[in-house]
């Protein structure tokens, strides 16, 4: 996996792969609810996180948007974005 680490605008980095499993999805959960409207996470991770996607959905709704920019056996390259939030 090759994933582009170099910062860009409004992209933060969230790398799970060094977080205790039982905390993961505390954590993305979190960072995710931090960002603003055009902001992205791009979360890197040692296995599709397909179970996660869905409870993601379910708690963003249509304010979340989901684009892989890697996925092999190897792990996951996938930008979280938050667009359209009331208020912002």
């Amino acid at each position: 996996m090759h994933a582009n680490l170099n910062p860009e605008e409004n992209i933060h980095i969230f790398d799970a792969r060094g977080i205790a499993r039982r905390f993961r999805h505390s954590a993305i959960f979190g960072a995710l609810g931090a960002l603003r409207s055009g902001e992205t996470m791009r979360f890197i991770n040692d296995h599709d996180p397909i179970p996660l996607l869905t409870q993601l959905r379910e708690r963003f709704g249509d304010y979340l948007t989901v684009n892989y920019r890697e996925r092999g056996p190897n792990g996951v390259v996938v930008d979280f974005g938050i667009v359209g939030l009331p208020g912002e």
